[in-house]
């Protein structure tokens, strides 16, 4: 079975205008780039359709939904987190936000009907958007109205791990008291970044206490740091808790030129975590993975490097980190921006080894994963000083 790839320019109608920095423009050049380097040869891609009110109900509130679809007609004070400078209203933001989830949708339903056991949509990833409310760029949350889908198609065991530099949390909100979804969030600490929630206590409520799973990473953590808490953390998690299918959101604003944020991680570190969670598909999930996008700001140095390793990993076709950047794509690019600085290979240069936890080292992301596995480790019957856990 092909993975599914979900792609269509009309994607490309989630514009929040302006200046604002989720600009589509970096979705259009990492598809692009994955085609200039044949990512995507002979690879069919899926054309989403918006998602229905009621799918869209699974998430978001009735009064939310009427409020987006006047929000541009109705003024500035709309409420519900529109109209903001992060959120600001655009033409057609209902359609175009129902068609990211239809995006995301769809790739969901393709491995639900055994048609695929991976999908990938780089246009997902909206992890901030609340039930009653936009936040953080994002208008209706694709991954948890996928995610509930999910749930009701076959799957009671569902692990969602997300790599975006800002905390997901509003997928955490929609399943906190869920213990059918193991929430994964790698971000940086709430001390310091919007949008200040994700610290190690947050572990779930109810029947759903540890499920809930946070590690808040110190300012400048680097490829091997960020590498070091994933894997003192995530893989031993998700041993015990046998998730049928791996959702992750793939945000890249981790990179250290992001503007929005503090973390130093590479292209190389976003490569390797790709090929880390499709391993761990592989190992715990019978190779179910469902990816999506997020965030990402540097929008020509960055994101379409990371995202096109990102499409190759889930169709096995790994990129070589040395393969220069493709001729016809560096000649697009300087068209639009001729000033722009273009790295020449799909590589930063950087050695992404790590050493493991439990090494005697004290690394300063040490203290997340103290904090992390002695809060969430005893409820799974782990022992959170063990390395060998």
């Amino acid at each position: 079975m092909q993975p599914a790839v979900v792609w269509d320019p009309a994607l490309l109608g989630y514009d929040l205008g302006g200046e604002h920095p989720f600009n589509p423009v970096r979705l259009d050049l990492t598809v692009r780039l994955a085609t200039e380097l044949g990512v995507l040869d002979g690879v069919e891609l899926l054309v989403p359709e918006p998602a229905t009110d009621t799918e869209l109900y699974r998430i978001h509130a009735e009064e939310y939904l009427a409020a987006v679809k006047l929000a541009p007609t109705a003024g500035w004070d709309v409420g519900h987190g529109l109209g903001t400078a992060d959120n600001p209203v655009f033409s057609d933001m209902h359609d175009a936000s129902a068609l990211v989830v239809g995006s995301t949708l769809l790739g969901a339903r393709k491995i639900a009907d055994g048609e695929a056991r991976r999908a990938v949509n780089i246009a997902g990833g909206l992890h901030h958007a609340m039930r009653g409310r936009a936040a953080g760029f994002c208008v209706y949350n694709d991954c948890a109205v996928a995610i509930s889908w999910l749930l009701d198609h076959g799957f009671d065991r569902i692990a969602y791990v997300d790599t975006d530099v800002h905390h997901g949390d509003g997928v955490q909100a929609a399943f906190y008291g869920d213990p059918r979804v193991l929430t994964v969030s790698l971000h940086q600490h709430p001390f310091t970044l919007w949008p200040g929630t994700g610290y190690s206590a947050e572990t779930g409520s109810g029947e759903a206490e540890g499920t809930s799973v946070n590690v808040p990473l110190p300012p400048g953590t680097r490829d091997a740091g960020w590498l070091r808490a994933f894997h003192a953390v995530v893989p031993s998690l998700l041993e015990v808790f046998r998730p049928q299918i791996l959702v992750t959101q793939c945000g890249v604003d981790s990179h250290e030129e992001d503007p929005l944020a503090d973390l130093a991680l590479s292209v190389d570190g976003h490569r390797t975590i790709y090929a880390t969670l499709r391993d761990l598909a592989e190992r715990h999930a019978e190779g179910r993975w469902l990816a999506v996008g997020g965030g990402g700001y540097q929008l020509i140095r960055v994101v379409p490097r990371s995202w096109t390793h990102l499409m190759a990993t889930v169709l096995d076709r790994d990129v070589k980190p040395e393969t220069p950047l493709p001729p016809n794509w560096v000649n697009t690019v300087l068209r639009a921006a001729p000033s722009a600085e273009l790295p020449p290979e799909m590589t930063d240069g950087r050695d992404t080894t790590y050493h493991s936890w439990g090494d005697g080292a004290d690394d300063p992301v040490d203290v997340a994963i103290r904090d992390t596995r002695r809060a969430l480790f005893p409820l799974h019957g782990l022992d959170p000083d063990d390395p060998r856990d």
